[in-house]
Order: C-alpha cells, then sequence, then structure tokens
C-alpha cells in the first residue's frame, strides 16, 4: 500500500474516491462542506433523508455526482467534531478501508484528518491512517491451497489542509509504514502453525531479517551454548521436546558506542502444552501464539531497521517448545539458573518465567540503560485487565510513564500492575532459593516479581501481553500487539 501526502483544495483534486467525515449538527462544515456546496447540496439531502448516519462508523459510497472531479465519495460517520481524538480517527478509518476494499476501489484520498482531531499531531494522525489501514487488511493466508482473493495494492492519498504539515504527514506515515512492518510480520510469525514456526524457524528469520537489513547483526546459540553459560533454567523447558532450543541475539547499532543500549527480550515458546503439568485440550490449538512475545521483538527490530532508528538495541530471544516425555522436567525438579539463582519446579506450564530469567541475566553482559521483556505470560493477567490493555510491571516510575504514556500514543494502551516484594512470599521454597509458582491470587504480579529477581537494579519492565497478542473465535489470529507501543516509546527515545 502507498500513502502519498496531498495539498491543494479538495474539490479539485482528482481521485477515484474522496473519503469524508460527516459529523453530528444541522450544518455540513469543514472539508466535507466544501464538497456539499460543488454538489449543490446533495450530501445535505442523504443525511436528512437517512442515507447517511452520522454514526462513528456507518458509511456511505455515493457515485454520479457532478460538480467535483472525484468519481466516488465515501461518507463515514464520525460522530460529535468535538469528540473525534485519534480512538475514534482510526475507527472511522478502519470502517473506510473496509468499504473501499469491498467496493474494489484501488485509489482513494482520505479527508478524515483533514481538520483537526482532538489532542494529536499532523504526525500521529497520518501514521495511525497508515497503521490503521493495513492493519484492518491485513490477510494471513499462505497455507492455504488457494490464497484468498487479492485486489490490487491500495494507494491511499492523505489530504492535509496546509503545506507546512505536509513534513510532518510524510514523517507520520514513514513511521507508520514501518510498524506496520513491524505488525506483519508479528502477525505472520504468531499465524503460523507450530509444525513450521518452530524455535529453528524464528532463529532462521531472524538471520533473514539482519541480512537484508543495514545495522542489524543475528547470532544463534545452541544448545550446547546454553549448557556452556549455565542457562539452566531455559534447558530444563525444552528437555522433553525434540525440537532443538534456540537462542536468538539480534544486535541493532543506529548510535555510536557510546550511547545507551536497551534491551528487549521475548517469549518464544513455539507451542506449549504445559509439559508434565499437561494443560487442558480446550483451546490448546492457541498455545502457538506463546511466542508472540518474541514476535512482536522481532517485529520490532525490523520496524526499527526500516527507519535507521539512531538507538541502539539488542533483542534476546529465548526460543523452545514445552512438551512432556520421559526426559521432561517433572514438579518438584531443582534447576540452577544462569545467575545461579536455584529453582524449585511446582508447575511447568510455568515456563515463560524460567526461559526470559535466562535472557534477561544474558542481559547484563550489554551493561544496558533499561530492559524491557515482552511475553504472554499469565492467565492471570488477563483475568485482571482482560483482552484491551497489556499489563505492565516495572521497577522504575520513569520507565512505566514513558511506556504508558507510548501506549496512550499509539493507541496500543498499558496498564501498571504491582510488583512489590509481598508478591515473593508465595515462591519461598524449602529446597531451592524460591519455587517457579505461587498462589493463584495475584498470579501475574507474582510472575513479575520472579522475574525482577534477575534484572538487579536496572531499569527494568515486564510487558505481559497473554490477553492481547492474539484474539479468538471468528477474528482468531496474532494482533501484531504491542509493537505499536514498543516503537512509540522507542521513537521518543533520545540518546
Amino acid at each position: 500500500m502507498e500513502f502519498p501526502v496531498r495539498i491543494g483544495a479538495p474539490t479539485s483534486q482528482k481521485t477515484s474516491c474522496a473519503i469524508l467525515p460527516i459529523f453530528e449538527g444541522r450544518k455540513i462544515k469543514g472539508v466535507t462542506g466544501e464538497f456539499n456546496t460543488a454538489v449543490k447540496n446533495q450530501l445535505s439531502q442523504l443525511i436528512r433523508s437517512g442515507s447517511s448516519s452520522t454514526k462513528l462508523g456507518q458509511t456511505l459510497l455515493v457515485t454520479q455526482l457532478e460538480g467535483v472531479p472525484a468519481d466516488k465519495l465515501l461518507l463515514v460517520g464520525c460522530g460529535k467534531e468535538s469528540d473525534f481524538n485519534a480512538k475514534r480517527l482510526s475507527l472511522a478509518i478502519s470502517a473506510a478501508a473496509i468499504e473501499i476494499s469491498k467496493a474494489g476501489i484501488r485509489e482513494a484520498t482520505s479527508y478524515l484528518a483533514y481538520g483537526p482531531v482532538q489532542g494529536i499531531s499532523e504526525y500521529y494522525a497520518s501514521r495511525l491512517t497508515v497503521e490503521t489501514a493495513k492493519s484492518v487488511l491485513y490477510r494471513f493466508d499462505e497455507m492455504k491451497s488457494r490464497p484468498l482473493t487479492k485486489s490490487r495494492a491500495l494507494r491511499l492519498a492523505i489530504a492535509v489542509n496546509r503545506r507546512e504539515k505536509a513534513k510532518e504527514a510524510r514523517l507520520g506515515v514513514s513511521h507508520g509504514q514501518a510498524i506496520s512492518l513491524g505488525m506483519d510480520i508479528a502477525r505472520d510469525l504468531g499465524n503460523r502453525p507450530p509444525n513450521l514456526c518452530t524455535p529453528t524457524h524464528l532463529a532462521n528469520e531472524s538471520k533473514e531479517l539482519a541480512r537484508t537489513t543495514k545495522n542489524l547483526k543475528t547470532k544463534i546459540l545452541s544448545e550446547q551454548d546454553m549448557k556452556s553459560l549455565g542457562m539452566g533454567a531455559l534447558l530444563s523447558v525444552t528437555r522433553g521436546a525434540k525440537e532443538p532450543a534456540k537462542f536468538i541475539v539480534m544486535e541493532y547499532q543506529g548510535g555510536t558506542e557510546k550511547d545507551e543500549t536497551i534491551v528487549l527480550c521475548g517469549k518464544g515458546i513455539t507451542f506449549d502444552t504445559g509439559g508434565i503439568s499437561l494443560k487442558p485440550p480446550p483451546k490448546m490449538d492457541e498455545m502457538k501464539f506463546d511466542m508472540c512475545g518474541a514476535a512482536t521483538v522481532i517485529g520490532t527490530m525490523a520496524a526499527l531497521g526500516k527507519i535507521q532508528s539512531s538507538l541502539n538495541v539488542i533483542a534476546l530471544i529465548p526460543a523452545c517448545e514445552n512438551m512432556p516425555g520421559s526426559e521432561a522436567t517433572r514438579p518438584s525438579d531443582i534447576v540452577k539458573s544462569m545467575s545461579g539463582q536455584t529453582i524449585e519446579i511446582i508447575n511447568t506450564d510455568a515456563e515463560g518465567r524460567l526461559i526470559l530469567c535466562d535472557a534477561l541475566t544474558y542481559a547484563s553482559r550489554y551493561n544496558p540503560s533499561l530492559i524491557i521483556d515482552v511475553a504472554t505470560l499469565t492467565g492471570a493477567c488477563v483475568i485482571a485487565i482482560g483482552h484491551v490493555y497489556t499489563g505492565l510491571f516495572s521497577n522504575n516510575d520513569e520507565l512505566s510513564y514513558d511506556l504508558v504514556n507510548a501506549g496512550k500514543r499509539s493507541l496500543d494502551p498499558a496498564w501498571r500492575l504491582p510488583v512489590d516484594d509481598e508478591y515473593g512470599e508465595s515462591i519461598e521454597s524449602n529446597f531451592a532459593d524460591f519455587a517457579n509458582s505461587g498462589a493463584r491470587e495475584g498470579g501475574a504480579s507474582i510472575a513479575a516479581q520472579f522475574l525482577s529477581r534477575f534484572v538487579g537494579k536496572t531499569p527494568w519492565a515486564h510487558l505481559d501481553i497473554a490477553g492481547i497478542a492474539w484474539k479468538t473465535n471468528r477474528e482468531k489470529g496474532a494482533t501484531g500487539r504491542p509493537v505499536p507501543m514498543l516503537m512509540d516509546f522507542l521513537l521518543n527515545r533520545k540518546n
């Protein structure tokens, strides 16, 4: 998809379809008012007759109107103009993109953000337009014998009302394209079946990304390498699996050696049966999505490389399967982590924290300014905050503040949850330094408290994405979140 920025008188611009906002009120104003005047008030008549609605997301495609060079007009309900903010813009763009795709329109111009959008700049309006349109039109059909019928690539122009806004809008488009690329990669990896998307597949995809991306290098550690490093926690998870584990290290250097280094860790359980603590069969098919933390981190690295950010960012991805078997780790086994701390295994289905803790320890060799881990870690987080917010846990208020605000700006929200020392009481062990699982109550915070023991005093945030990484039922599939939030955080990070 292409997203050129257009400047000039709206009613004089040639386009296959002009996408216009319809707000509540007796009088049509703004850019839609200009079109209404040009077509001799026919739009007013459509609204009065009830053919077109101002309700958010309602659309009406109008053809055969004289007075404007646009072949068609798509009227999109946007509710109250005073309430038209970033979220409502995204919903309007989504409705418009679906409608023009259904109609087979291959070129259009959006005027939805031509007027002011409450609370956001021209940059964010353009960026959200790109991200929303690409996300809603995403399809995964690479495994079908007959791929879904695809229309030719859409060219969606974004109109701005002043020439001096064009540069800002084009930057938003550029960043939106990069973030959308990262989301597409994350969604593709998450949607692939586990017999294809193995730890080796993740490693190969990461190496291919490095091959085609400037300033990005990838190296893969084998199980023997992990054993030499003392990654006993990670290796305990993969004991029952035939597929070999991989530890993926991606190093993006856009800055100088004196600049800060940020480390991202992504949980990469490519299929999670629960191990000996076997999960129940219903919805076990969705456990292919247990590597969405890894997919998010890989997608974020792709987006950084596309933009050629000036940051230094390291991605660490422990990837393996969690399978039962004669050699699988058992409840009551004790393992030694890379940090030297020993862990009693209470529940083999609490495996994500075991692979992440060794990755967090490995991160220390980069002397990072901060660490962010991303994981589909706990069902308890879904119970706590549902499928809207990413669960955010942190030992640093400033880092939490920046991530929460990045989530607000990118419409990829996070909600901070507690990680106090008291949540560690239920993982005390009589036999090891601590256990890998504790009380059911506050389970998401207990898991985060476990991870906090492997970061020392480094500013750290844990993103529990179990509720937002994928959708179920008719919309089943990976979402690509929280790539937008992470990228917004990184784009606003200054060396």
